[in-house]
């Protein structure tokens, strides 16, 4: 039997089982998934997983967003065909089709036979040079997709900045960071900071620094009516659903939005009541 160093053998036994008992509750790091194989992985901080289902919808049914769709669709493209390619901001309202449309780029690149592939990071952004790591010597492209990101403070982002550039441990030629966020600047202004600082000019530099680093941003608005009943009619057309306009409003109106999101649910609901599946 093993000896713990400075330790009586009759102690041994019950240390032993304890961190037999700390091994078993934290396991070794699952290995990770080849990152030249799948359409799509999450990032969880320690290792690659494939995502088992990654179905985007075809850009055709995202309606309302050309501009940003040819613009993002160009850069993904770039990307991975090697050129030079951006890092991209996808702000605005909520439920206006920004996560929508990352993954429906990156499935029309890939189904165009594009080598690139998507990485949903759902980790601590301070985990990101070890999945630089990992993705670097890859040949193959990542867009790296970080969901509805926002800082409370600009302190908080200043990780970040070092990493889209000028940093030691920038992104790799190979991978490019897509976020969607809610703000346009990822952090709130502060007024009162502003304020009180020596040069209010810096704190409003130093709010502005992280949305600065991306060279493509691309600004997504609230709907109209038209443009609302435009999406919920693209839907049901595809999937051979008859809808009512002014039922499609009021269903818009009880949730206090018209969005791409909102309009999906009412074809979900619409479609369950018909007797179908989606």
């Amino acid at each position: 039997m093993s000896r713990v160093a400075g330790i009586a053998p009759a102690m041994t036994d019950p240390l032993i089982r304890i961190a037999d008992a700390l091994d078993r509750l934290a396991p070794p790091p699952p290995d990770s998934a080849d990152p030249g194989t799948h359409p799509a992985y999450l990032w969880h901080g320690r290792a690659l997983v494939a995502a088992r289902a990654f179905r985007p919808l075809p850009l055709e049914l995202l309606h309302g967003v050309d501009r940003q769709r040819e613009i993002l669709q160009a850069n993904v493209e770039r990307l991975a065909d090697g050129h030079a390619a951006q890092d991209a901001l996808l702000w605005g309202a909520r439920g206006t089709g920004k996560s929508a449309l990352v993954k429906s780029v990156i499935g029309a690149a890939q189904a165009a036979g594009k080598r690139v592939a998507l990485v949903e990071v759902v980790a601590p952004l301070d985990t990101l040079p070890a999945l630089f790591d990992a993705l670097a010597p890859v040949s193959r492209a990542f867009a790296v997709f970080i969901d509805d990101l926002g800082f409370e403070a600009a302190s908080e982002g200043r990780a970040l900045r070092s990493l889209l550039e000028g940093g030691a441990d920038a992104r790799p030629d190979n991978v490019r960071l897509i976020v969607t966020a809610n703000r346009r600047h990822l952090i709130p202004r502060d007024l009162s900071e502003q304020e009180s600082a020596i040069n209010p000019r810096d704190s409003i530099d130093d709010n502005l620094a992280l949305a600065d680093r991306f060279g493509l941003s691309l600004g997504f608005h609230a709907l109209d009516q038209d443009g609302y009943l435009d999406i919920v009619r693209g839907y049901a057309e595809a999937h051979d659903l008859p809808f009512d306009s002014e039922e499609a409003v009021n269903w818009a109106t009880r949730r206090g939005s018209r969005s791409g999101r909102v309009a999906w649910q009412y074809i979900v609901d619409l479609a369950g009541r018909s007797g179908k599946s989606l």
